[in-house]
């Protein structure tokens, strides 16, 4: 009955350090996730009619420019 509390007690002691270890990992993956850059994922296409709109190409160049896009 001895050897069974040992068990019983190994088992727990090493679930809890795993725990443990899969927390912090957890949180040092977080960590790195909130100091990644963000990506822009905004097409060429969208820069263009942004650009557009913005008075910064003219109504020819936009159009143009669409076209090689296209």
């Amino acid at each position: 009955m001895h050897s069974m509390n040992w068990y019983g007690g190994g088992f727990m002691m090493v679930f809890w350090w795993g725990l443990v270890i899969v927390l912090v990992l957890a949180v040092f993956k977080w960590f790195q996730g909130q100091n990644a850059p963000t990506t822009n994922k905004e097409s060429a296409l969208d820069i263009l009619k942004k650009r557009y709109a913005s008075g910064e190409l003219s109504k020819t160049e936009y159009e143009t420019m669409k076209k090689e896009l296209d």
